[in-house]
């Protein structure tokens, strides 16, 4: 296998964990990655859209729905009233929390074949990856948070 089919291959396989877990936590895999972006802190809309990698309207969607389910709240920012932030209720924390820890078990299983030597390296090297294309941490990782809001101190 190169590493084409092995590299969409694994996402293809976090992805389906990644369903399952939403989905037996009764939310959608798009509002399991908005919460654990906000266990870290609160974030206005235009940041979460960056960090998100989401269209506008798209996050819009995201955080209407997430919002009715009571899991998020929308907040002003004190510094710009143009700017609305997202927060998580106590029941999304809560959620939140659940949902990271049970997705992360799943996931962290996913590789047990390997023995630990292999793991480092395998963490390794897709840390590197990861790193080397900026992505985002939106699963909790340490990392988000960091920075204000879009300038401010809301």
């Amino acid at each position: 296998m190169g590493i084409v089919g092995a590299l969409v291959r694994t996402a293809f396989l976090v992805d389906t964990v990644y369903t399952e877990s939403a989905r037996d936590h009764g939310i959608t895999p798009q509002q399991g990655q908005l919460l654990c972006v906000l266990m870290a802190r609160s974030f206005v809309m235009g940041e979460l859209g960056s960090v998100l990698r989401l269209a506008k309207s798209s996050l819009t969607g995201l955080v209407d729905r997430t919002e009715r389910n009571g899991l998020v709240r929308r907040e002003s920012c004190a510094e710009d009233a143009r700017a609305v932030r997202v927060a998580l209720t106590p029941e999304g924390a809560a959620l939140a929390e659940e949902f990271h820890t049970e997705t992360c078990r799943r996931i962290e299983a996913l590789p047990d074949g390997l023995a630990p030597g292999e793991r480092e390296v395998l963490t390794d090297l897709l840390g590197r990856v990861v790193l080397d294309n900026k992505v985002p941490a939106v699963f909790g990782e340490s990392g988000v948070g960091v920075g204000g809001c879009a300038g401010h101190t809301c």
